[in-house]
């Protein structure tokens, strides 16, 4: 099988590490002066939301007869480009309000490239430094984007060590480490304030399916999969939450067995998803599904969403494309009606040295013809033949 899937995992033991220490007060949070920088930073970051919160919700060409629609949320036309934006806002907001930023001191994070992105340009805006920790292996696009947005990059090599070097550095310079890995599943409102799923659910409201069968979302933090499970039981919708995981990461192993602990011993070669351990802010206990998806499989579907709408995305996207389409041929095959939502989490152009490489995809060697053969004959027929491929 080219997709290992599960729909049971094992009972999970809870919470998998407690917090990091939050800096020491260095201001007096009562200062007037503090008080208007807070609430003016606060202020700005909340009225780019309103700017800019919102994002199209793009179908996927099928035809209509096959009963089933599918959905791309596109997230990378946000001013930073990618789904990350959100999470970003939510991080600064969040860092803010505990009075964990502060005035000229740094703020830290430690990425794979987009959520830095993001959080340059938030530090930016409310005029604190940032400084992005991360591995040496982070496309030069990413890196050159934190830089245009003010960031400085700090580069490591092992991309295990991120999360030790953040918390030494914010602890060096007296900054906050804003830490997305422990943070995501908290910091986004999940009952609505136009979060990502509130806008998926209000954007399908006239919809012949209105009420999706799946929201497909790749995990790198977990928040995004957290955000639309909670509001999902919140309203009682009867919509399942899938997470596909790429190879080089241990989400799917860490759901299905409920072990916290599992590790992979190597970097994910899908940018901005896939994790070398279960992260804090992954909530097993919100995921109903978990595919694991061959690499060639994530860049066969982004190679093959350009063909269809002519849209280049990083390979994130392809991941969550892929497992949409399957489970779109699934319900195609039982006879079910129905919609599914994924994710465009942000734009190919950042990788055109690699997932748009034949070069960076014979030196990975990644053979990416077979599932592209897969997935043109699925779209030509409806028919998903996986188990033919090899």
């Amino acid at each position: 099988m080219i997709v290992r899937v599960s729909n049971t995992p094992r009972p999970h033991p809870g919470p998998i590490r407690g917090e990091q220490a939050e800096p020491t007060a260095d201001v007096d949070r009562s200062d007037p002066e503090y008080r208007a920088w807070l609430a003016e930073a606060v202020r700005k970051v909340r009225a780019e939301g309103n700017r800019s919160a919102d994002t199209h919700l793009l179908s996927f060409p099928l035809p209509e007869s096959w009963g089933v629609d599918l959905y791309l949320k596109d997230e990378s036309t946000h001013p930073t480009g990618s789904l990350k934006h959100r999470l970003a806002r939510s991080l600064f907001l969040y860092g803010l309000c505990n009075g964990w930023i502060r005035p000229a001191r740094p703020v830290i994070e430690a990425s794979s490239g987009s959520t830095a992105v993001s959080e340059a340009y938030f530090a930016k805006l409310i005029g604190v430094p940032f400084v992005a920790v991360v591995p040496r292996t982070t496309s030069s696009e990413k890196t050159r984007l934190i830089e245009f947005h003010g960031g400085t990059c700090h580069f490591v090599d092992d991309a295990a060590s991120v999360y030790a070097v953040s918390a030494a550095l914010a602890e060096e310079t007296g900054g906050h480490f804003l830490d997305q890995f422990t943070y995501a599943e908290r910091a986004t409102d999940w009952r609505g304030n136009n979060n990502i799923a509130e806008s998926v659910f209000r954007q399908l409201e006239r919809e012949r399916h209105p009420v999706p069968a799946w929201i497909v979302a790749t995990a790198g933090t977990g928040g995004t999969s957290a955000t639309f499970a909670r509001y999902i039981r919140y309203l009682s919708y009867e919509t399942g939450v899938c997470v596909p995981d790429p190879e080089n990461s241990c989400f799917f192993e860490g759901w299905v067995e409920g072990d916290p602990e599992v590790v992979s011993r190597s970097a994910s070669r899908i940018e901005g998803i896939g994790r070398p351990r279960m992260e804090p802010s992954f909530v097993t206990s919100a995921v109903d599904r978990m595919m694991k998806v061959p690499d060639a499989a994530s860049v066969a579907a982004v190679r093959e969403l350009e063909r269809v709408m002519g849209r280049r995305a990083g390979g994130s996207t392809g991941t969550g494309l892929w497992s949409a389409l399957r489970i779109v041929g699934e319900m195609r095959a039982e006879g079910r009606r129905g919609s599914v939502v994924t994710l465009i989490c942000d734009p190919g152009e950042r990788y055109l040295d690699k997932y748009y490489s034949d070069a960076w995809l014979a030196a990975e060697g990644l053979e990416i013809a077979p599932y592209r053969e897969l997935l043109r004959h699925f779209l030509d027929t409806g028919e998903w033949t996986e188990a033919t491929t090899p």
